[in-house]
């Protein structure tokens, strides 16, 4: 079986960047009860920019990163749930605008957890060697599912897209995933979409932002996150401090600190941006390890676990050596 490793990563945020503070103008809170609660100080939210736009500039990032031209590519999923559009999907629209014209191209539904679930799908198609060179993407605009009243969610999100360019290796870098769901709560963390409106039956009513109960996803994300972490760790013969980083879903410091516990070991270990990003969903994992490429902090041969968690419920985990 062939093997897959990354070879490029880019990250594209749009230039909006709203504050706390900011927030603290348009609802009852502030900064203090916002960093408090969750780590967040800022995000980017898109004033103009759709989420197709966000997808394509991470992706030419990553391109640019791996020196790789768009040609080359044979394959592109993207993972986001707030699509410009039903369809045609936003993998389409990347391809079309990148010129991919050899390319595959599909979306990915699986919240905050998207970008785990594309990376193993792209690899695994790599290993059959259906495919060589694949673009993976994790694009949100999540301000566009945001109750702007609702001081328990929008504060929580911002806008972002990071990807990574995948190729057919000598060396396994995309070495393990595992992923999950639990489809029995979805009222957890949803958003719905149109709701059922024909002549023959009364309207649904159903309200298309996001609707969380924050207490609950806390402690599905304290759980599941340790459970990623021992799942990776087990089934590849490694211990925590084989490991050099642990980049987490970017959701909450409450969330990360708790998995910091458990493991016995600094919160320095695993990866933060959410103070300047805020949670992007899917594309909050593929946007720090991006950071962390541009920071030098991924060095050759070392191993990093990423752990995302999300609504349906999902989750998902990659043991992955950086091999570029």
């Amino acid at each position: 079986m062939k093997k897959a490793a990354i070879t490029g990563i880019g990250r594209y945020l749009p230039e909006n960047v709203v504050t706390n503070d900011m927030f603290a103008k348009i609802i009852d809170t502030s900064d203090e009860w916002i960093t408090s609660r969750t780590g967040i100080k800022e995000r980017r939210i898109s004033v103009s920019e759709n989420n197709s736009v966000l997808a394509l500039n991470a992706a030419k990032a990553a391109l640019q990163n791996a020196s790789v031209s768009a040609e080359e590519i044979d394959l592109i999923i993207v993972a986001t749930m707030t699509p410009d559009a039903y369809f045609p999907s936003t993998a389409a629209l990347v391809q079309g605008q990148l010129g991919a014209k050899n390319a595959t191209a599909f979306d990915i539904s699986a919240a905050c957890s998207g970008f785990v679930f594309a990376l193993n799908t792209a690899t695994q198609m790599i290993r059959t060697g259906q495919h060589k060179k694949a673009l993976v993407i994790g694009s949100e605009m999540v301000s566009k599912l945001l109750d702007w009243k609702d001081r328990s969610t929008c504060v929580l999100f911002g806008d972002g897209a990071g990807a990574v360019v995948l190729e057919s290796a000598d060396e396994d870098g995309v070495i393990y995933s595992v992923t999950g769901t639990d489809g029995s709560r979805p009222e957890l963390l949803l958003s719905w979409a149109l709701p059922i409106s024909n002549p023959f039956g009364e309207r649904e009513e159903k309200s298309r932002f996001i609707q969380m109960d924050g207490r609950e996803v806390f402690k599905f994300a304290t759980r599941v996150i340790p459970e990623i972490i021992d799942n990776i760790l087990a089934t590849n013969n490694l211990t925590i401090n084989d490991i050099a980083h642990i980049v987490p879903h970017q959701a909450n410091y409450r969330i990360i600190e708790s998995a910091a516990e458990r493991f016995n070991i600094s919160t320095d270990r695993f990866y933060m941006n959410l103070d300047k990003c805020g949670n992007t969903s899917a594309a909050s994992i593929p946007i720090a390890l991006a950071e962390m490429s541009d920071k030098g902090l991924l060095k050759k041969g070392e191993y990093i676990i990423i752990a995302g968690f999300g609504g349906g419920l999902t989750w998902g985990g990659s043991l992955i050596r950086w091999t570029k």
